[in-house]
Formats: structure tokens, sequence, C-alpha cells
């Protein structure tokens, strides 16, 4: 059974910056591009960044380029994701996901996690 779980999420202050983690099991961890999306209250899930599985290729949505950094360690089955520079407009419930290639597009993703939220206060 494959499962993703995130952590690290929380009330923070505009300006500041967190850390979102997520492990995942029961998967070639190694051979799945993973992402993060994340999708706040009454809006479409919105991609934030995807990286490959080698880790040697990311891509950041436009809107968080040069505030979010994703990476990944493939011996611990986990990827990360560097927030800084927060505003009150990141705040959603952020989610990681699996998928046999990298993509924007939240239905090319096979797995998902629980989510979680990330609130940024003004």
């Amino acid at each position: 059974q494959v499962q993703l779980v995130e952590s690290g999420g929380g009330l923070v202050q505009a300006g500041g910056s967190l850390r979102l983690s997520c492990v995942a099991s029961g998967l070639p961890f190694s051979r799945y591009a993973m992402a993060w999306f994340r999708q706040a209250p009454g809006k479409e899930r919105e991609f934030v960044a995807h990286i490959k599985w080698s880790g040697g290729n990311t891509v950041v949505g436009d809107s968080m380029k040069g505030r979010f950094t994703i990476s990944r360690d493939n011996a611990q089955n986990m990827i990360n994701l560097q927030m800084s520079s927060l505003k009150p407009e990141d705040t959603a419930v952020y989610y990681c996901a699996a998928a046999p290639g990298s993509s924007r597009d939240p239905r090319d993703y096979f797995y998902w996690g629980q989510g979680t939220q990330v609130t940024v206060s003004s």
C-alpha cells in the first residue's frame, strides 16, 4: 500500500519560512517524479513544484520562483519543500504527490498524501 505522509505545516507570519517534508512508502520511490501542489479554500489545486526521480531537474511554479525550493533524498524516500518569504496568499493545504513522470498537471499524479495546512498571517 502506497503512503505519502506530509509534515511541517503550521502558522507563520508573512515574510517567514517553513520547511515541508513528505515521506513515501510502498512504492519504488527513486523511480517516481514527485511534486507539491496546494489548494486554498474555494480554489482549484495549484502546481507548486516538481522534481524528477534523479533530483537533477526541478520546476517551480511561477508565483513561487525564488522563494520555494524542492529537493529529494532517495535514500530516505523523502522530498522537501523549503518555503521562504511567505505571503498570506501562500495559505493553503499543501499536498505531495507521486507520478511516473514529472508534470504540472495534478491529473498525471497517481498517489497523493493527506495534506498539511500552511497558514501565513499578515
